[in-house]
């Protein structure tokens, strides 16, 4: 299954979402986008849901001869998570990555200010957390974020992806109590072959959903 972009892709996936029994567990959801990816999917599923939208910033540690491959991530104050298999192939040890790591801690307190604008983050407290991003490769970077979710003590939480590697499925599930896809094709490859338009989502575009978000839906 290929999407047209991101935005049908999220309108797919809040239908897979209200589906019952599954729609009738929902409750009240609060839904959290991976940005920069996930914000267009996750604004569909807010908007369809009737549902507040945040961000949860989470920053891939990429390997250091390859920043795209990563293999571990970071989310809220938590330490990083690492994919223990990539570190074993590729000899690499947390300590290796440690300043790598501080770095992608300092981009993500940037981008959490930038994204939230001062504002707390949007209470999770006993809800249903939907956790969204625009598609799975290795999980790593989810996997950290449902960790960070977790810390906040939510009802639930759901990871909804419009599509992910068989790898990564089974990687996010013990995170999580609910794992939403559209797709799971095999061979993967990478997320952005299975959108027409896989566009970089800007920063702005970013805000903008979240703004919008805290007028009434």
């Amino acid at each position: 299954m290929r999407f047209r972009d991101r935005r049908q892709a999220g309108r797919k996936l809040a239908e897979r979402l209200c589906e019952p029994p599954r729609g009738e567990r929902l409750g009240h959801p609060v839904v959290l986008a991976l940005p920069r990816g996930g914000a267009p999917v996750a604004d569909e599923i807010a908007q369809a849901l009737r549902a507040p939208l945040d961000v949860l910033v989470a920053r891939r540690i990429g390997a250091p001869f390859n920043p795209e491959l990563g293999v571990g991530a970071l989310a809220g104050d938590d330490p990083p998570l690492y994919d223990e298999r990539a570190l074993a192939l590729l000899d690499l040890t947390p300590a290796q990555l440690a300043p790598r790591a501080r770095e992608e801690r300092t981009e993500l307190r940037r981008h959490e200010q930038l994204y939230r604008r001062g504002r707390p983050p949007a209470e999770t407290r006993d809800r249903t957390v939907i956790v969204v991003d625009d598609g799975l490769a290795t999980g790593v970077t989810a996997r950290a974020a449902l960790r960070s979710v977790r810390r906040r003590e939510p009802a639930r939480v759901i990871l909804a992806v419009p599509v992910c590697s068989p790898e990564a499925a089974a990687a996010v599930r013990p995170e999580t109590d609910d794992l939403v896809f559209l797709d799971q094709p095999d061979p993967f490859q990478a997320v952005g072959l299975w959108y027409e338009d896989f566009a970089q989502v800007r920063d702005e575009e970013v805000i903008d959903a979240v703004r919008a978000s805290l007028a009434p839906r």
